[in-house]
């Protein structure tokens, strides 16, 4: 395990500048058409073949940042970021004599509000198995969330001759995500997310990019928060053992700006390889 720490002050939203910089990337590259609908659709454009592809999975409590990472990641490593919750968000808005079976349950189960079971979320994955292998590499953003799913995985890398690279556990103090998320406003239309103290809007309670109002959401209050991480540690912990075990755990310390964590994590990945490659 490698582990990564830095004293740098914790920033809890993306800076315009590294959003305008997400928008402005190529916007074909990378379309993860064939990720977000399943088969038998494929996807436009596929990044170029490169030697000894990234495949990660991210690990972190809600609030570390994983998505910003992802994608500013998918920019470094020309990785695919397969995010699983992008693939329901994508799932409700099609019609349902387009979603596999595994998916209609899947949404069975959300629109509930139940957790999906690893069974559905495994062959939600299984039916994007070319994905995995695709030759620009992965960044797993989602699953698995579990031991069982993690074995589940394994195998499935198995059968389709895929070894992932490293698995990246994102780190933060408690009080820093209970501050951080504790403090988000999120716009009820287009979902830009402001903070509080960090990055307020600049009429209160309006967003600046569409005018539409901000609110916190309920998961979003310290309460809510605690909860939250209190079932991510129960779930989550086993796992990071597991991975741990396997000598593919890297430890990162989530506190910085953006790019700053990102930074981070490079040094943690291009450290572990050079390792990895020396003692081969």
């Amino acid at each position: 395990m490698i582990r990564v720490t830095a004293s740098t002050p914790v920033l809890s939203y993306i800076p315009f500048s590294v959003v305008r910089e997400m928008l402005m990337d190529n916007p074909r590259k990378h379309d993860r058409t064939s990720w977000l609908q399943g088969p038998p659709e494929t996807c436009s454009t596929v990044p170029p073949a490169v030697d000894n592809p990234w495949r990660l999975i991210l690990l972190g409590a809600p609030g570390v940042g994983k998505g910003t990472q992802a994608a500013l990641l998918r920019k470094e490593l020309h990785a695919c970021h397969l995010s699983t919750g992008d693939v329901f968000r994508a799932a409700k808005g099609r019609s349902e004599c387009d979603l596999t079976p595994a998916m209609k349950s899947a949404l069975d189960y959300m629109h509930r509000g139940e957790l999906v079971p690893d069974s559905f979320v495994l062959a939600m994955v299984r039916e994007r198995a070319a994905c995995l292998r695709c030759r620009g590499g992965f960044i797993l953003d989602g699953f698995p969330r579990t031991v069982e799913q993690a074995e589940s995985l394994n195998l499935l890398l198995h059968d389709e001759r895929v070894h992932l690279t490293a698995v990246i556990n994102y780190e933060l103090p408690v009080g820093e995500i209970v501050a951080r998320l504790s403090g988000r406003l999120t716009c009820q239309r287009c979902k830009a997310v402001f903070h509080g103290t960090e990055r307020p809007p600049k009429v209160t309670g309006s967003c600046d990019i569409c005018e539409g109002k901000l609110n916190q959401r309920e998961d979003d209050r310290p309460e809510s928060v605690r909860v939250r991480l209190d079932a991510y540690d129960r779930s989550t912990f086993p796992l990071i053992q597991f991975y741990k075990r396997s000598a593919l755990l890297l430890t990162v310390a989530a506190a910085g700006t953006p790019q700053d964590v990102c930074s981070k994590t490079l040094t943690a990945l291009h450290a572990w390889r050079s390792r990895y490659i020396a003692s081969a």
